[in-house]
């Protein structure tokens, strides 16, 4: 796995649905052995739809037969106020309860017994798809860069990104945190005129740093690498 673009991932909040205690003890430490450590156990419907008001989770795994109603239902009761990915799991394969779950709008459908790097590469496909982990999202200490959205959210701030910035910053991170050169950066964002834009790409990468630095007089995001241009910590 590529652990730099899916660390943020395991900080999601995970929420586990199973009659069987020995069961969830099991996938729970499947996930906190990949690294996942925000994880709440249930094992009836109401328990569920109790912790989904308190706990918020971003993801939930449902085992279908439940002793006080169906993942089924939970599900159609958690889609009425949220909407995060969810995974069935169950030792049930006949078709029409595929068909059922995936219908309902499941992200995915996984059958008992499993093994656990299924569930894990399952559960990170999800997240992937729902949260992003490619090149359109890029996950800062403390911030994140929404590409397709060109904003910036540091710490719940959100702030637009001009075309300009979002152009530097793009380069800067397929960089991969080696440094890119002033005239590397001017003609990535300003193409063959990028000749004089020099104080231009300047006054930008201060404006970025205001929005992506906790302190954007120190930077430690988006730092200047004296005499040979600028490099992006990600």
């Amino acid at each position: 796995m590529n652990g730099n673009k899916l660390d943020f991932l395991k900080d999601k909040r995970v929420l586990l649905v199973d009659d069987e205690s020995e069961l969830l003890d099991m996938i729970e430490s499947i996930l906190q052995d990949e690294g996942f450590f925000s994880i709440c156990k249930v094992t009836t419907q109401m328990e569920a739809l109790e912790k989904c008001r308190i706990y918020k989770p971003e993801i939930a795994i449902l085992d279908v037969m439940l002793p006080d109603g169906d993942g089924f239902s939970l599900f159609k009761e958690i889609r009425k106020t949220m909407d995060f990915p969810v995974l069935f799991l169950t030792a049930k394969d006949q078709p029409e309860d595929l068909f059922t779950g995936l219908g309902l709008g499941a992200d995915d459908y996984i059958v008992k017994p499993f093994l656990p790097r299924e569930l894990i590469l399952r559960l990170y496909a999800i997240l992937r798809r729902c949260y992003k982990t490619d090149d359109s999202l890029i996950a800062l200490n403390g911030c994140t860069i929404d590409i397709g959205k060109a904003e910036v959210n540091n710490n719940g701030v959100i702030s637009p990104l001009t075309a300009k910035e979002l152009g530097i910053l793009t380069t800067l991170y397929k960089a991969g945190n080696r440094i890119v050169t002033i005239d590397s950066l001017c003609n990535s964002v300003w193409g063959d005129n990028r000749y004089g834009y020099e104080n231009s790409l300047m006054a930008h990468i201060r404006r970025i740093r205001e929005k992506i630095e906790e302190d954007p007089s120190s930077p430690s995001l988006l730092v200047t690498i004296k005499g040979l241009g600028y490099k992006l910590n990600v």
